[in-house]
């Protein structure tokens, strides 16, 4: 059994890494709504645990590396995000062997974008499997945690 909220934290991951790097270098407002799903705060104005878990998904990102932004937008949103150049190189390096004939048979460039770690991280969340957004998401991590000790 797993733990929802790492599942959650693996999902929100994945799409705010794919959405930045569709927009990339450009700088895009990410809001939780758009990553997490439409939240109503309470009569009180404290908003669900799960917006929040998502919330300092976008902030545990940046504080680790994976991306940059200048400004929270209350608890709704963080303003001018942007991957940081490690995340972007990560993202965009081939990370498997192309094995199939069908894909061996692809244009060069287009098998270099279909090894890539962005792409799997497309596959994986139009798969809208837990288990494998969270292996890539796991993985990426594990790379990146390699590329800070060298």
């Amino acid at each position: 059994m797993t733990d929802l909220n790492i599942d959650d934290f693996y999902h929100d991951t994945a799409k705010v890494l794919e959405l930045l790097y569709r927009s990339f270098p450009r700088p895009l407002a990410i809001y939780v709504s758009d990553i997490s799903g439409p939240d109503e705060p309470d009569e009180y104005g404290v908003h669900s645990d799960r917006h929040m878990a998502c919330f300092s998904a976008f902030l545990w990102l940046a504080n680790e590396g994976y991306i940059r932004y200048d400004d929270n937008i209350q608890q709704d949103a963080i303003d001018q995000a942007v991957l940081t150049a490690t995340c972007f190189t990560l993202l965009s390096t081939p990370s498997q062997n192309l094995s199939t004939p069908e894909e061996q048979a692809l244009p060069e460039s287009v098998q270099m974008e279909h090894a890539s770690n962005i792409h799997r991280i497309r596959q994986a969340l139009r798969s809208h499997s837990s288990i494998k957004i969270g292996m890539i998401v796991a993985q990426l991590m594990n790379a990146m945690l390699g590329n800070r000790t060298h």
